[in-house]
């Protein structure tokens, strides 16, 4: 866990500044801090102090510094907070769910004694502990506390588990008491969880714990324990990448086995211990891994990679191996160590994981599907196919591994004696014996050397039991632990230290020395004998040096000589034993010996002889013989010594002994020490190649720009080809250009793809047309080499696309070719694909084309090549994919076509294209395959193909096949109406009555079509007149325009569609224009002459001719005199009321009128005359014929004067519609001068309709004025434009002035009119009353404050009168009003008021940009008579800037110590402008000068209600006397009109 500090929420102080509490609450919204002045503190999330309140004693009497707070917690709902004290009390505070909200104690108990800690872990109960020792339990619903137990020792600490439901109180005494209210451990589990939205996902998979995954986060939960078990930060949540073992498989020593495995990253586990609470493994993979489980005991973790390796990972020696390259199926066998895996087609089975490359395989043909194990019995299950087949596994080596799992090796020995001996047995052998040697059973590791054929150890150990068999016999126990055993084991391990030690405790050196002596550890045995004093020592010398020449250890016997002071022997016995370079150690190291002439000149000529010629001279040399020395260390190459002696005793041979030097470091491959020999013997070619060779770059190009360029120029490419290696390509370039090989730093560059850098450096060093030469030259090279990529970016270099384009096609690398034919030959890419497409299809390489084909947009390419090929599905495949709609579709009748048979009725089927086969086959004329498909599989069509087959047959003019096919397709009339379509009307008629009889009568029709078309008409009628159609005559008169035989056919042979007919003919005859008039005409003439006058009418009144009115009025009339005459009265008035109107519309009004009044129709008549505006004909023919119609005649009258404007002749007629046209014309003036001479009533009407037309345009103040001029009537429907006239004064703007006192005064007087009119009228005393008295009560304040800001000894009148106006802000602009208010009060200097109202307005005015007035704090207006619940102003009626300098200055006061943010008080300690006094109730009257309340010294006016304060009364007495103010006096005069008169205007200062 790594902490860190985020900030710091109280800062150190001087003194003692204890925190006696914390807590936070259970949302981590809110943190509580208690300080030693007992304030809690309130913080949010983030650290931020919100909010504080001070606690409170018990008992107010003993002062606030009386207790501590020692507890404090919140409720689980985190909106209350429980405070217990050191003064015996809880409280418990309501602090709410918002910040800022009031604190309210809500719950107080009363103890005992102090209350020292507290918690609360439930709703409604909090537990607190006592100084007496008591844990009590507090009830906030009951408000009642009840002690759970008691002890007798002070309580210190308190805590409860997740669920609350069990408490720990810790206790002065070091007692710990658990007490749980209900049982815990019995249920299911239960953990405090924090919910995120209901986002957890639970998985139930694992039976000893539930894993629950939240928000990137494991969470584990052990069933029956109300306890998270771990929680573990992960994203994968998949149960296969999660394994927990929770004590499934207990161990020998081990209480608690809780272990999980689970994904960090896709590529890295995490193995946790969940008892200890940390991580024991870390596996890192180079694969993505998706599948992982630990054994059941958590020891060891097989692991599946995307690659389908399996891993064995052993967390104990954290090692990892990889059992399988390709693993299908994996798991555990239950109850053991041993896996089971599926390799391809083999069962792999580990018997023994310790050595995972011991592996039992069996040949498998399906697929594992399950592993179960039963009844001593496991088995594989494998799915073969349908079949499903068991594998048994062998139980005695899963046994095994369960054997040593739980330590009882002799079972698992047992089970190993059952077992033939296998790769499996001996390791699972070995693994035993080397856990029996652990646990001390060596009888079971004598077994398992046995049975391993180690017959040494087995032996040994076998004499190992016999002795701890003999002293168990005799001293009881096992035996083990006897020392000899003990030894034994020691060195059956080779620890011989330890037997020693073991010999040693038990004085048993004897034995100890037996032990060395055995294992012919002479050394260790003598150091015992010395150490001991043993008195055989010199014997064991005598005979170890004895034993060491029998056993020809000549050397090992010379240091024995050296060490015991016989250097002459020891050097004897070192050459004796071929160690001369020894014997010369020891001689140099001897004096006595160096002066020995023949030793020395023994041991230098062994020394030549075995070649050590740098020892022979340092002998040589320290007998001063030099040349010798020199000689030898020449032979030696122990050139070092050689140039030290020469440097003293042969100058001359110093240079060649360092070349020597040089070409010995050379030949031992010591190049880099070769170099400095060499420029010591100034052999600078040598040097050189030494440096190359030794890769010694920056010396070789030392050396080499210290030589002459004929030597150098020869190295210089080699050093630039290892720089070019590199990638140091400037410092290759270079020397490339100083050894003249600049075509090689090319050929870098361009094998490099630094194409810029190689044909800068070509241009510069050669001709523009031998670098293009150069870089083909090399392209081409490159290309032999297969370098393509190469070879392209030097063609490209030199602008040679085409060449690459080539290359790649030569090569048959198709891809590379297309992409350079897109870049440089864009309009050649489809051709390409074209071609490429082609060549690949005759080499046979379809699927190549068939993609370039595609490219080419050319898929009818690809799928004739696939039809080519005999490839259908491909070719289907391609059509569906890339072709049409229905593309697939004839591809795959194509197919089936080349099928034929069953075969194609098969595929077909496949496809459900049958059907559409068939209907294809038959409209492409494939008669015989549309058959042939009909035929094995839809029977059904067969007749479809015979028509589809007969109109084909027909097409082609063979029409006696035709018939044949018609007939056996069922379809005889097509057969017929082929023959009429021929005109071949014989054969029509012998099918149609052999085969249709039905059919006989539609060949008649056709001779007679026929025979109208030769103009033989009379043959023609009678052919149809045969086939009982007359109908059809009565068409193909028509068409042909020979209506009248038309009618006479329909008339002898169709009479019910005679009048359609009739009608048909009147349209043509309308179509036909003048022509088709005259015919109409005459056909009329001709039906009056025949007596069919209904017809006759009908005719006259069909006839249309625009252009000749007179000719259609002529034939209106003789319709209506046809039909007053001859068709009775309905006919005749249905076609008056058709020929009227058309009459008035031609102006002959009269006419129509009088053919009206012909027929009675008294209303149409006056119709008539109305229009032609004939009034008096009119008003005549009403007054004599039907008197009711007299009024209806004057109304139309008036509407004509009405509609034409007429309005002084309406006036006459009718006043009120004469007025209410003047009022939609707007001709206002004169619609009030007429009706100011009717009535009150009716003036008043228009004007509130003026008032508002005014309104609505803006004009309030001539709405204003109207009333001023005409007087407010108290009527119900003018309410509304009173209140608005009110409401548009109050909110205007530039009203706070004198200039706007006509205004005020002019809205007062109006209100005052009203109110006047409503004290007469049924409206008094009405809620409506009321407000219009307020109203005028407002107006009057605002005339008088305009009046007083024209006089200078008024100002404080002025501003009172603003101030007064504050309780009125239900009906005026709060915003507005406190304004004025302050800036009135700012004025005159009044700065708390000023600064209280003020800084209400910028409140005001953020509730208006808010919308809402809900953030309103009214403390500083509470106990007056201002409003709180007022409107919400629509707008803002002070300017931006205006409000920005209001804002400056509340800023500027509210830093000013001397401001007292109160409002000044009274006598009543009220509010100064109060008209209600906050401690009594009272009511006091306003001052009619300034609106404060009247309290001493009051005028009186005659009329009840109304007083003024006596000193405000004189002076504005005074003002208006000495300033002469002509609006003031206007004031006063509206007073004595209010108030029923003024009082003495002598001065009053009684």
């Amino acid at each position: 866990m790594q902490l860190r500090h985020v900030r710091t929420l109280l800062t150190p102080q001087d003194g003692a500044a204890k925190v006696t509490c914390m807590a936070w609450s259970y949302n981590n919204a809110k943190f509580a801090v208690c300080t030693v002045d007992r304030v809690v503190l309130l913080y949010d999330e983030h650290g931020e102090r919100r909010d504080k309140f001070s606690t409170k004693p018990a008992d107010a009497k003993y002062g606030r510094k009386s207790y501590m707070v020692k507890g404090m917690a919140f409720s689980p709902d985190s909106t209350k907070i429980a405070i217990g004290q050191t003064d015996n009390i809880i409280y418990v505070y309501k602090i709410g769910e918002e910040w800022g909200d009031k604190k309210v104690i809500c719950n107080k108990f009363i103890q005992t004694s102090a209350v020292t800690c507290l918690l609360w872990p439930a709703e409604n109960i909090i537990v607190f502990g006592l100084a007496e020792g008591k844990v009590r339990l507090a009830n906030t619903k009951s408000n009642k506390s009840s002690t759970i137990y008691g002890t007798d020792s002070f309580v210190v600490s308190l805590t409860s588990n997740v669920s609350g439901k069990g408490i720990l109180s810790g206790h002065a005494d070091g007692t710990i008491v658990r007490y749980f209210f209900d049982d815990e451990g019995s249920g299911e589990s239960q953990v405090a969880w924090q919910g995120s939205g209901g986002n957890e996902k639970f998985f139930f998979d694992n039976e000893n714990v539930c894993m629950i995954f939240n928000a990137g986060e494991l969470t584990l939960v052990e069933y029956g324990s109300n306890e998270i078990l771990g929680s573990v930060r992960t994203e994968f949540m998949n149960p296969h990448l999660i394994s927990v073992r929770i004590n499934e498989r207990r161990q020998r020593g081990m209480e608690e086995n809780k272990r999980l495995a689970y994904l960090i990253d896709i590529k890295t586990i995490a193995a946790v211990d969940l008892v200890g609470g940390y991580n024991i493994g870390t596996i890192s993979h180079d694969s993505k891994i998706d599948w992982l489980e630990l054994n059941e005991t958590g020891h060891k973790l097989l692991f599946r990679d995307k690659k389908m390796r399996l891993q064995l990972y052993d967390i104990e020696s954290s090692t990892k191996a990889t059992i399988l390259n390709y693993c299908s199926y994996v798991q555990w066998v239950p109850g053991s160590d041993v896996v089971v895996a599926q390799n391809r087609n083999s069962l792999c089975i580990w018997y023994n994981n310790d050595a995972p490359e011991r592996v039992t395989m069996f040949p498998l043909k399906g697929d594992i599907v399950n592993l179960e194990r039963s009844n001593g019995k496991t088995e594989v299950i494998v799915a073969e196919g349908v079949n499903t087949v068991s594998y048994t596994l062998d139980e005695g080596l899963i046994e095994f591994g369960t054997a040593i799992d739980d330590g009882d090796y002799s079972r698992a020995a047992a089970f190993l004696e059952t077992l033939e001996m296998s790769t499996e047995t001996e390791a699972m052998w070995k693994t035993l014996s080397r856990l029996a040697l652990e646990a001390k059973q060596l009888h079971i590791a004598e077994r398992c050397f046995s049975a391993l054929g180690h017959v040494s150890k087995a032996r040994f150990l076998h004499e190992t039991n016999e002795i701890a068999d003999q002293v168990a016999k005799e001293y009881g126990g096992d035996g083990t632990d006897y020392y000899q055993v003990r030894a034994r084991l020691a060195m059956l391990e080779k620890n011989y230290k330890l037997a020693e030690m073991i010999f040693l405790e038990q004085n048993a050196v004897e034995e100890a020395m037996e032990m060395y002596q055995e294992l012919h550890m002479w050394d260790e045995c003598i150091v015992v004998a010395e150490a001991k004093g043993h008195p055989a020592l010199e014997k064991l010398r005598r005979g170890y040096y004895q034993w060491l020449l029998d056993t020809q250890q000549e050397e090992k016997a010379g240091e024995v000589q050296e060490s015991q002071g016989e250097p002459l022997a020891a050097v004897g016995l070192y050459l004796r034993a071929g160690l001369p370079a020894r014997a010369a150690r020891l001689a140099m190291a001897r004096d006595q010996l160096l002066a020995n002439g023949d030793v020395i000149n023994r041991i230098t000529t062994a020394l030549i002889k075995g070649e050590l010629y740098e020892q022979a001279g340092d002998l040589f040399e320290m007998i001063k013989n030099p040349q010798k020395a020199l000689e030898c260390y020449r032979k030696g190459c122990a050139f070092l010594k050689a140039v030290e002696l020469a440097r003293v005793a042969f100058p001359a041979e110093v240079l060649k002994l360092e070349e020597a030097w040089g070409d010995h470091l050379v030949q031992q491959k010591q190049l880099d020490a070769a170099i400095n020999h060499y420029i010591e013997a100034r052999c600078a070619i040598k040097a050189i190649e030494a440096a190359i060779g030794a890769r010694q770059w920056k010396k070789a190009i030392y050396i080499l720009d210290s030589q002459e360029k004929r030597i150098a120029v020869k190295y210089y490419p080699r050093t630039a080809q290892h720089y070019a290696t590199l990638q140091e390509y400037q410092i290759a370039e270079e020397l490339y250009i100083k050894g003249d090989r600049p075509k090689d730093a090319i050929d870098m560059y361009t094998q490099a793809g630094l194409w810029e850098q190689a044909h800068k450096l070509a241009t510069k060093c050669m001709r523009q047309e031998d670098v293009s030469v150069l870089y083909i030259t090399q392209a081409q090279e490159m290309e032999k080499q297969g370098k393509y990529k190469e070879a392209e970016r030097l063609y490209i270099t030199v602008e040679e696309p085409d060449l690459a384009i080539t290359m790649y096609k030569k090569c048959k690398m198709y891809d590379e070719m297309i992409r350079l034919v897109a870049k440089y030959h864009k309009d050649l890419l489809s051709d390409t694909h074209q071609h490429l497409g082609k060549e690949l299809e005759t080499e046979g390489r379809l699927q190549e084309a068939e993609y370039h084909y595609l490219e080419a947009k050319d898929w009818k390419a690809t799928v004739n090549m696939y039809r080519v090929n005999d490839m259908w599905e491909e070719a289907y495949r391609v059509a569906k994919a890339h072709g049409g709609a229905n593309s697939y579709k004839h591809v795959a009748y194509l197919w089936a076509k080349s099928l034929g048979g069953e075969a194609a009725v098969k595929l077909l089927n496949k496809f459900g294209l049958l059907e559409m086969a068939i209907d294809h086959a038959a409209d492409n004329g494939v008669f015989d395959f549309a058959f042939e498909l009909a035929r094995l599989s839809l029977k059904q069509k067969t007749p479809e193909i015979h028509f589809k087959y007969a109109m084909f047959l027909e097409d082609e003019g063979k029409f006696e096949e035709a018939e044949a096919e018609f007939i056996k397709a069922g379809k005889p009339k097509e057969a017929v109406l082929m023959f009429v379509h021929n005109q071949n009307w014989d054969a029509a008629q012998r099918v149609a009555e052999a085969h249709d009889p039905d059919s006989v009568a539609d060949v008649l029709v056709g001779q007679a079509r026929f025979a109208f078309e030769q103009k033989e008409f009379q043959k023609a009628e009678a052919f149809l007149l045969r086939a009982q159609r007359p109908e059809l005559a009565v068409k193909y008169y028509k068409e042909a325009s020979m209506w009248s035989d038309a009618l006479r056919t329909c008339k002898e042979y169709v009479p019910s569609r005679l009048e359609a007919l009739q009608e048909e003919y009147d349209r043509e005859a309308a179509k036909k224009g003048t022509r088709g008039v005259e015919g109409m005409l005459e056909q009329a003439r001709q039906w009056e002459q025949a007596g069919e006058y209904a017809r006759a009418v009908d005719c006259y009144l069909k006839v249309q001719d625009p252009s000749n009115s007179l000719l259609v009025e002529k034939c209106w009339l003789k319709a209506a005199e046809l039909a007053i005459k001859f068709l009775g009265q309905p006919r005749s008035v249905e076609v008056m009321r058709l020929v009227g109107p058309q009459l008035v519309a031609m102006k002959k009004s009269s006419t129509a009128a009088e053919l009206y009044l012909n027929l009675d129709l008294i209303r149409e008549a006056i119709d008539a005359f109305i229009e032609g505006e004939e009034w008096n004909k009119a008003k005549r023919v009403a007054k004599e014929l039907d008197p009711r119609s007299e009024e209806y005649v004057d109304q139309r009258y008036k509407e004509y004067l009405k509609n034409q404007g007429k309005v002084d002749s309406l006036v006459g007629v009718d006043v009120m519609a004469a007025l209410d046209m003047y009022a939609e014309r707007e001709q206002w003036e004169k619609c009030l001068e007429t009706a100011a001479k009717q009535n009150y009533k009716v003036l008043h009407k228009y004007v509130a309709l003026y008032a508002t037309h005014l309104i609505r345009e803006g004009s309030y103040d001539k709405a204003l004025s109207l009333y001023v001029q005409h007087g407010a009537p108290a009527n119900l429907q003018n309410f509304n434009i009173y209140k608005r006239l009110f409401v548009e004064m109050v909110n205007a703007p530039g009203m706070n002035s004198t200039e706007a006192y006509p205004s005020w005064a002019d809205l007062r007087d109006v209100l005052f009119n009203l109110c006047e009119n409503l004290v007469k009228s049924s409206e008094v005393n009405t809620p409506a009353h009321e407000e219009f008295e307020t109203m005028l009560l407002i107006s009057h304040y605002y005339a008088t404050r305009s009046a007083a800001q024209g006089v200078k000894q008024l100002d404080v009148l002025a501003a009172k009168l603003s101030i007064s106006l504050l309780r009125h802000t239900e009906l005026i602009p709060a915003d507005k009003a406190f304004y004025e208010a302050g800036t009135a009060a700012k004025a005159i200097g009044w700065e708390n008021m000023a600064f209280i109202f003020l800084n209400r307005f910028l409140d005001l005015t953020d509730a208006i940009e808010e919308g809402t007035l809900d953030a309103l704090d009214h403390v500083d207006f509470q106990n007056t008579d201002i409003p709180f619940e007022v409107p919400l102003p629509a707008h803002q009626h002070v300017a931006e800037a205006t409000r920005e300098e209001i804002r400056d200055w509340v800023l500027t006061m509210s830093m000013d110590q001397r401001l007292e943010q109160v409002l000044p008080r009274d006598e009543r300690d009220t509010y100064e402008a109060s008209l209600v006094a906050a401690s009594t109730g009272v009511h006091s009257l306003p001052c009619l000068l300034t609106g404060y309340p009247v309290l001493r010294n009051k005028v009186e006016f005659k009329r009840p209600g109304k007083e003024a304060n006596k000193d405000t009364w004189n002076k504005f007495l005074m003002a208006v006397k000495t300033s002469h103010s002509p609006v003031c006096q206007d004031v006063l005069k509206f007073i004595g009109q209010w108030s029923g008169g003024l009082p003495s205007s002598s001065l009053s200062f009684q």
